[in-house]
């Protein structure tokens, strides 16, 4: 069991928490390893009904992957190393997802990249008013993953690949909004939750439970971003919905299209293509062998390694892109990747 992972079981609730908060409990390999081991015990375990998911801290429940542990994989020709390390997570989103008992995840603050993969496949997800949800990987040279291209693929209309390639932050609203979440509990309500979970009185289903405690969220400002979202992310490839952005008169719009030609090209360019085939894809693993082969393939490029340097390592906050531009991209990038050779599947 790693020391940033606590787990208990009382009541008939297995209670698993993120306890690294210094790091706004992001993964670590052990992590994923520890989280493994506590679900799979609790699976065909009677003392168990439910499993709560929480993180230690009142900052999130986790920012994400370890990125300096990334880095490290990324940058000392230990790209095998960072196939294990995904191949474990992806299993482990999966198993959360298709868990034979409930899980309530509680995305209280900051929940982004691999703490969605944790939480977004919850059976019930909750978000507070301090939530702050994200799949922020293009801003690294990345491509989200952890199953983020399943939500987002499912999110209503275009607003997923909107969320994808700018790499924008929903609050809960938002999140509910796009599918990422179920319910808004306040965070002051939240140990109170946790103690109705514990004593399930009636009505006793976790869900019902939650429910007691769900409150209606306000307007969700990306919903109403909805027709300029639909109407620009739509076109066929990143160039071209950057200039449907120009042409419209929504600032927000013009704010849009100038992030995206910040982000990384590479990035941005495979994640339209990534999300776009999951909308075809059948089930969640589809879209995690789909993000393994992509992964596999962003460990050994320049950008993540150059993302990773700007965002984490060094804080400069000005990466340089390679390429720099959307035009000097490679045509069919994302489709070379992902029907080429390819690692070996994460489910056999």
């Amino acid at each position: 069991m790693s020391d940033h992972i606590s787990a208990s079981v009382a009541d008939g609730v297995g209670h698993v928490t993120l306890n690294r908060p210094k790091a706004l409990n992001a993964l670590s390999y052990e992590m994923i390893l520890a989280l493994t081991e506590v679900f799979d015990a609790w699976r065909d375990d009677s003392e168990v009904a439910l499993v709560v998911l929480d993180g230690a801290g009142d900052r999130g429940l986790c920012a994400g992957g370890d990125i300096r542990e990334l880095y490290e994989f990324a940058t000392s020709g230990r790209a095998a190393d960072a196939r294990t390390f995904f191949r474990t997570e992806y299993r482990l989103n999966a198993a959360i997802a298709r868990y034979p008992k409930p899980v309530v995840a509680i995305m209280d603050g900051i929940t982004m990249g691999g703490g969605i993969g944790l939480a977004g496949h919850a059976s019930i997800r909750v978000v507070t008013e301090r939530s702050r949800i994200a799949m922020p990987e293009t801003r690294i040279g990345f491509t989200p993953d952890v199953g983020g291209s399943w939500l987002l693929a499912n999110a209503p209309g275009e607003l997923g690949v909107h969320l994808a390639l700018n790499s924008r932050t929903m609050d809960a609203a938002d999140a509910i909004h796009a599918g990422f979440a179920d319910a808004l509990v306040p965070s002051e309500n939240l140990p109170h939750l946790l103690q109705a979970l514990a004593e399930r009185a009636d009505p006793g289903s976790p869900a019902e439970i939650v429910m007691l405690f769900d409150e209606t969220p306000g307007a969700s400002a990306l919903a109403a971003r909805r027709e300029w979202v639909d109407a620009c992310y739509s076109a066929p490839t990143a160039a071209e919905i950057i200039a449907r952005l120009r042409e419209r008169p929504e600032p927000d719009a013009a704010a849009a299209a100038d992030e995206l030609e910040e982000l990384s090209p590479t990035a941005v360019s495979v994640t339209l293509d990534a999300v776009r085939r999951a909308r075809t894809l059948p089930r969640l693993e589809d879209a995690l062998e789909q993000e393994f082969r992509l992964v596999s393939w962003f460990v050994e490029q320049p950008d993540l390694h150059e993302g990773i340097r700007a965002q984490v390592i060094d804080k400069d906050r000005d990466p340089k892109w390679d390429p720099a531009v959307l035009a000097d991209v490679e045509p069919g990038l994302a489709a070379r990747v992902l029907d080429g050779p390819g690692p070996d599947p994460v489910f056999a």
